[in-house]
């Protein structure tokens, strides 16, 4: 994940906004889809994370935040839906993520990288035999780390749903469960 030559950020499942100036904007970021932003007004928000790891990073000094909503750890699963929503995949998503975060002046080494969900829910049928959100998690921490980015903060496992907003002006993201601020990083 080492950082594309300067220019306009185009990726498949997600998108970039580099606007020159307007009005505060709340993106809305769906499973297998990032956004990244530059413009301080924005929050970038998804919901419902249960076993889904949500990635968020920022970049202080270039007011540059984004939100990546993986469903799976590994696209070699369905390499069909990976090449038509390569976020959908950690091991996919998270390269054009960063790409696309780069692009917009995002630097690595000013970088803040926290995760949330990785949940293991119940009532999934056989869904929690398989560990799913701990799968989600360890791919991310690996990924990751192989790129020399270190996680500053989790809210992660658990058996809750949470949804995230992104502050891109300050870098803030709460964490929410229903109605209820259960974090704040």
């Amino acid at each position: 994940m080492s950082a594309p030559s300067q220019g306009a950020a185009a990726c498949a499942g997600g998108f970039t906004e580099a606007a020159a100036s307007r009005a505060a904007s709340r993106r809305i970021v769906g499973i297998g889809e990032f956004a990244v932003s530059n413009e301080a007004a924005d929050t970038i928000v998804t919901h419902a994370l249960g076993s889904c790891i949500a990635v968020c990073i920022w970049d202080k000094s270039a007011v540059v935040g984004g939100l990546l909503h993986f469903l799976l750890p590994d696209a070699a699963v369905n390499p069909e839906r990976a090449r038509s929503q390569p976020a959908t995949f950690a091991n996919t998503g998270l390269p054009l993520f960063f790409q696309a975060a780069y692009a917009l002046g995002l630097d690595k080494k000013r970088c803040r990288v926290r995760l949330i969900g990785g949940a293991e829910i119940g009532g999934l049928g056989g869904a929690n035999s398989l560990n799913v959100g701990k799968r989600n998690l360890l791919a991310a921490r690996n990924i990751l780390w192989r790129n020399g980015l270190l996680i500053e903060a989790e809210a992660t496992g658990g058996s809750i749903p949470r949804s995230v907003a992104l502050h891109v002006s300050g870098g803030r993201i709460d964490v929410t469960s229903g109605r209820d601020l259960i974090h704040e990083m």
